[in-house]
């Protein structure tokens, strides 16, 4: 399926409109907790909506902005095949960094990215997920966490695609190295999206998970 193809384009719109949906904002506005934009960091995402204290609403919002890329690339690999779900895959995940609807100013990408990988290559989301989780407990930064996921599933699936496709024993479900090149290219702009939280690492500022209000605003403030 040719990316010129209008059937691909279409899928990227659709995806575009679904992964542009603004969950931590509604979520917090529904709850009466204002603007997620002016507390924290600022950003519309699961991390900031935790730090209005509620957890469940962070929760909601991480679940709600994975889902958002998960079951529209299921429904379109279901439709019109894996071309189509790769490309509803890039449109939503593009979609919440830039919304329409928030002058293109969106979230990091980071719950979207994993529902784009159990969307596409579920064992690269498991294998996200676990590497996050350990490097959350080793280290209590959310940022290192998601940066150190997003290079080693990336980089780990497209050595995986070339190493099995290369085998002519290996499984029919093995990812391609197109996918593998997918995952590389959202792993670049989960970097983009965090180049504050990268300086702030690298200056000894950022903020750790479960850190107050005040600290948060210090951060941003500085970076």
């Amino acid at each position: 399926m040719s990316a010129y193809d209008p059937l691909i384009r279409v899928a990227i719109v659709l995806g575009y409109l679904c992964g542009s949906i603004p969950f931590g904002l509604l979520f917090t506005r529904m709850a009466g907790l204002g603007d997620i934009r002016a507390i924290g960091s600022g950003n519309i995402g699961a991390t900031n909506v935790l730090r209005t204290g509620n957890r469940w609403l962070a929760l909601a919002t991480l679940l709600a902005d994975g889902l958002k890329a998960t079951i529209p690339i299921l429904i379109a690999r279901a439709w019109w095949g894996d071309g189509a779900g790769v490309a509803v895959g890039l449109g939503a995940f593009i979609g919440h960094l830039f919304p329409l609807w928030l002058k293109f100013r969106g979230g990091k990408g980071v719950a979207t990215y994993i529902g784009v990988l159990l969307g596409l290559y579920w064992p690269a989301g498991v294998a996200f997920c676990l590497i996050w989780l350990a490097v959350a407990w080793r280290f209590k930064y959310s940022s290192l966490s998601a940066l150190t996921a997003a290079t080693v599933v990336a980089i780990g699936t497209l050595i995986l695609s070339v190493t099995l496709h290369t085998d002519e024993t290996a499984p029919s479900a093995a990812p391609d190295l197109k996918l593998g090149v997918v995952f590389l290219v959202l792993a670049a702009l989960i970097f983009f999206t965090h180049r504050g939280n990268l300086r702030r690492l690298m200056s000894g500022t950022e903020p750790k998970i479960g850190a107050g209000k005040a600290a948060v605003s210090t951060a941003r403030a500085i970076g």
